[in-house]
């Protein structure tokens, strides 16, 4: 019994205004340490831990698209239509794809952003903008 109440909670859309936010506030938070956490010197080149770990041979940018897959599953559930996550998964595809070239596909990773892509799908779906995102995190008492 306690096992299908698991299950059916990974299914059932999230429909609270509070929890809804804190998610995509969350995910918001992977998608900028996955793309854009770290700059380039002197420059406005940002880039983050999918354009790292696609260093790694094999590996690396099967790491990023999991990551990535796990963004779209959290939408799914958060009630996005099969459309969109199926754009999403598309920016994960075009993304794992051209990565996986030895480093001119590091350098893809710098530009094509599909984790900060997927994200504004979401955004765009619900009518928000990221700056609705700020300052969400409950206060610990």
């Amino acid at each position: 019994m306690a096992a299908a109440a698991f299950a059916q909670s990974f299914d059932a859309p999230l429909t609270d205004e509070a929890t809804r936010l804190r998610r995509i506030a969350r995910l918001n938070g992977l998608a900028r340490l996955m793309d854009t956490a770290l700059r380039v010197p002197g420059t406005n080149i940002r880039f983050g831990a999918d354009a790292l770990i696609g260093l790694v041979p094999g590996i690396g940018d099967a790491g990023g698209a999991l990551i990535g897959l796990f963004i779209v599953n959290e939408a799914r559930r958060l009630g996005l239509p099969k459309r969109k996550l199926a754009r999403m998964v598309g920016n994960l595809g075009i993304d794992a794809a051209f990565g996986a070239v030895p480093l001119a596909g590091d350098l893809f990773d710098v530009y094509f952003k599909a984790h900060k892509r997927n994200i504004q799908v979401i955004l765009d779906h619900f009518d928000m903008e990221r700056s609705d995102l700020k300052d969400v995190t409950p206060k610990r008492r």
